[in-house]
Parts: structure tokens; sequence; C-alpha cells
């Protein structure tokens, strides 16, 4: 005799599962409401939104003006993502440090116009690198721990939109 399966409430309703924490949506204030008139060009960096994303393309001579999210979090200095680095290496090798930053934001944003270095600082024996994309930031922290090994943090603050990278060696 087969098993018989229980029946729903409604037809295509789901079950409900009490045990999974509801995933809120992250809010970020520097991505569009709405959906953005294609194409449209952003009058500080030349980026183009065309299907749906932001990209590196010719400039469109009929195009809608909007500045990008990456340019506005650059204006309002209002960083998405922060990279600390500090320690005895630092100290010695600061020079290549900030040349992998700057070679991981070159090929991020040679295929992602919204993944930027911001600022670069030194503070008091460290080095502060600002992004402007949250995938940026880990990337370059991945990319510092891969070369020259040392401790790596990565804090996410999904309530933000924030991620705090801290390398360390």
């Amino acid at each position: 005799m087969p098993k018989k399966l229980p029946k729903l409430a409604k037809p295509g309703a789901q079950p409900v599962y009490r045990s999974k924490p509801l995933q809120e949506h992250v809010h970020d204030s520097y991505k569009s409401r709405g959906k953005l008139s294609e194409p449209t060009l952003c009058p500080q960096c030349g980026a183009v939104f065309h299907k749906g994303r932001w990209q590196w393309l010719p400039k469109p001579e009929p195009a809608h003006s909007e500045m990008c999210p990456a340019c506005h979090r650059i204006h309002d200095n209002f960083p998405a993502g922060y990279v600390k680095l500090e320690g005895e290496f630092l100290a010695q090798h600061r020079a290549e440090l900030i040349s992998l930053a700057r070679h991981i934001e070159q090929r991020e944003k040679a295929e992602h116009p919204l993944q930027r270095i911001m600022n670069i600082v030194d503070e008091d024996g460290t080095v502060l690198v600002t992004t402007t994309d949250i995938h940026l930031a880990r990337g370059i922290g991945e990319a510092v721990r891969h070369a020259y090994q040392g401790h790596l943090e990565i804090h996410y603050n999904p309530e933000e939109n924030l991620v705090r990278v801290h390398w360390k060696r």
C-alpha cells in the first residue's frame, strides 16, 4: 500500500519551519530605490548603468544622468569597507602592501565599477584603507593574508552593510 503524503492547507503552500532564522532584507541606502532608466551615465566616473548593472562602456549619446552608488559614497565620505593593516611587517613593507591593495582594486574595478578604494590613511603605525564595497575590502584582506600570511579578522555587520577587516603580522 503506497504511503500517503499529508495534505497542505492550500494548493502550492509550503510548510513553515520554525527552526530556521528569518532572513531579513539587507538595507543599503546607496542602492537605487527603483530600477534606473537605461542607459544611465554617472557624471562623476563615466560608468554606465546597462542591462541591470553598472558597467564600463562607451558613453551612450542619449543617456540619463545619475551618480553611481560608488561616487555617491565617495562624495558622502561613507565607506562600506574598512581594511586596517598593522604590525612590524607593515613598517618594513608598507609600499608592497599598498601596491597589493591597489592591484586588487584595479582587477576588481575592471569588472565591477562600484568596487573602489576611497582613501588610504596612515594613522599611528597602521594603514587604514576605506572602500566603496564590502567585497573589495574582504578581497584586499584575503589577498594580503594569502601573500604575507599573518592574522586576519573579518567582521561583517549586515544591519549597516559594513565590513571591517583587520590584518596583523
